[in-house]
């Protein structure tokens, strides 16, 4: 069974910086694009950066130049560098990943179960 597992999330003051991780596990035969995602207290869930199997990154406007996504392919884990954290950054961060577990099979879109990232002074 396929997992997705977040990690590093916290509380930061503002303009602090975190580095939040995703690690995938259990029977895996490729991954394609990988994401984040957040959602803050009465706001529905948002986009916040996703990248390709060919490292092609695409972000949200309001954390263009703040917040940069990476992945390890060799370990299955995407992250996402958060940095100079505004208060308006506090959300529930989840990632997600598209992956196909055996060859035979279709590939689906996993989640994780979240992280907790909180700006405040």
């Amino acid at each position: 069974q396929v997992q997705l597992v977040e990690s590093g999330g916290g509380l930061v003051q503002p303009g602090g910086s975190l580095r939040l991780s995703c690690a995938t596990s259990g029977r895996i035969f490729s991954i394609n694009a990988m994401g984040w995602y957040r959602q803050a207290p009465g706001k529905q869930r948002e986009l916040v950066a996703t990248i390709t199997s060919d490292d092609i990154t695409n972000y949200a406007d309001s954390v263009k130049g703040r917040f940069t996504i990476s992945r390890d392919n060799a370990k299955n884990t995407v992250y996402l560098q958060l940095n100079n954290l505004k208060p308006e950054d506090t959300a529930v961060y989840y990632c997600n990943a598209n992956i196909r577990p055996r060859i035979t099979t279709p590939a689906s879109v996993y989640w994780g179960q979240g992280t907790q990232v909180t700006v405040s002074s």
